[in-house]
């Protein structure tokens, strides 16, 4: 059983080089990074709580043990944050992600571990760096029609234009 992850999404974005608060995309980013952090260990949950921003939000940000809610503003994300810490049942078997003041006094009031944004950002940071000479055999496998379809439905891209990818 693998803990499952509340994540303060905005503040966490703050923390990661490359990307940027003000990307039109950054929590899309965010949540790539997620799911790659999720899938790493079959069964983890990540629930990613972001603000609301100026951009319209992508629905299809779900999937692969990520779960993204969008509040409508930064008040209301950390009211949802902390609302979501209050009503955790099985507070050993949780981690919150924030560095931001209210939530993770929150968590520490409910005996919920806390991880700060900067420490989970190089957690999320060193998915990218390959060990030298080791591939995970595991999880180096082809993308099946259906994977392929969702990740071209998310980055808009349309059936023809995808023939070079089978």
């Amino acid at each position: 059983m693998h803990m499952p992850t509340l994540i303060d999404g905005h503040n966490l974005i703050g923390q990661i080089p490359g990307i940027d608060l003000s990307d039109p995309d950054d929590e899309a980013q965010l949540v790539m990074l997620l799911r790659r952090y999720a899938t790493r260990r079959r069964g983890r949950k990540v629930i990613v709580i972001f603000d609301g921003g100026v951009y319209g939000h992508p629905d299809n940000l779900n999937g692969y043990g990520v779960e993204a809610h969008f509040a409508k503003s930064p008040r209301d994300a950390d009211s949802e944050l902390i609302r979501r810490i209050r009503a955790i049942k099985r507070r050993d078997d949780w981690q919150v992600v924030s560095s931001d003041r209210a939530v993770v006094g929150a968590a520490r009031t409910a005996g919920i571990a806390v991880v700060g944004a900067d420490v989970f950002a190089r957690r999320l940071a060193q998915l990218h760096e390959p060990k030298a000479g080791i591939r995970e055999k595991r999880n180096d496998r082809p993308l099946s029609k259906q994977e392929v379809e969702e990740w071209m439905q998310f980055f808009g891209l349309t059936e023809g234009e995808d023939e070079e990818y089978y």
